[in-house]
């Protein structure tokens, strides 16, 4: 039998992602706990959920740090203590060097509000929309040193209403990009997923392309694309 996932989660705002985590363990639906959270702002709302469930916050503001190595040595240290499985940024915004994720590659990864590759970095919601897509949606995906770069294990789709706005699109993509999270927490969970070099393997397999969540909220391979 394995034991819970150890989970440290880094972020910058509210947390709701922090939250649907929080639920999936209260529930009993993910074998998994949370062992800190970590913020660059000292009064980042995600913070304040974690000292209500009882979790070690931890804030660390990189305006005390002459440069940003220094404050991701003191962020990273922090973290490590805490002896994570796994480190989930969710919704931090900064991009972390290449040093801090290659000496924990494999292990960190990030929720980013697209259908990866397209729409990288801010605004991704008027970003599908200036561009007319007419599918939107949110990526867990390994994080690299380059800006929502690294292989993506799992993806959500929504569509993309006509008389959508950035606000109402951006509801939409949030409440699949709680149960995507979650979902893919349960294969890290269940050790069932890892990371060789840039090729993500599911039970020992590689997987060809992101796993799609359904309306169930479960996770599901795509067949190999045939040419």
């Amino acid at each position: 039998m394995t034991s819970p996932l150890r989970i440290a989660v880094l972020a910058s705002g509210r947390g709701s992602n922090l939250q649907a985590i929080m639920d999936a363990v209260a529930a009993g639906t993910l074998d998994a706990q949370v062992v800190g959270v970590f913020s660059d702002r000292r009064r980042a709302p995600v913070l304040e959920r974690a000292k209500g469930a009882g979790i070690p916050a931890v804030p660390v503001q990189p305006a005390r740090f002459a440069d940003r190595q220094l404050y991701e040595a003191e962020l990273f240290g922090q973290i490590d203590a805490t002896r994570p499985d796994l480190i989930v940024c969710a919704g931090y915004m900064r991009l972390l060097g290449a040093a801090a994720v290659d000496a924990r590659a494999g292990r960190i990864i990030n929720i980013h509000p697209s259908l990866l590759p397209a729409y990288k970095g801010l605004h991704t919601h008027q970003q599908a929309l200036d561009a007319g897509a007419c599918e939107h949606g949110a990526s867990v995906h390994y994080v690299t040193a380059e800006l929502d770069g690294g292989p993506v294990i799992a993806q959500a789709c929504v569509p993309v209403e006509p008389d959508d706005d950035a606000e109402t699109l951006a509801a939409r993509v949030l409440q699949r990009e709680h149960p995507l999270l979650v979902a893919t927490l349960r294969l890290f969970a269940a050790r069932r997923i890892e990371l060789k070099e840039t090729s993500i393997l599911i039970d020992k397999r590689p997987l060809d392309a992101p796993m799609k969540l359904d309306s169930d909220n479960n996770l599901h391979p795509q067949p190999p694309t045939t040419t």
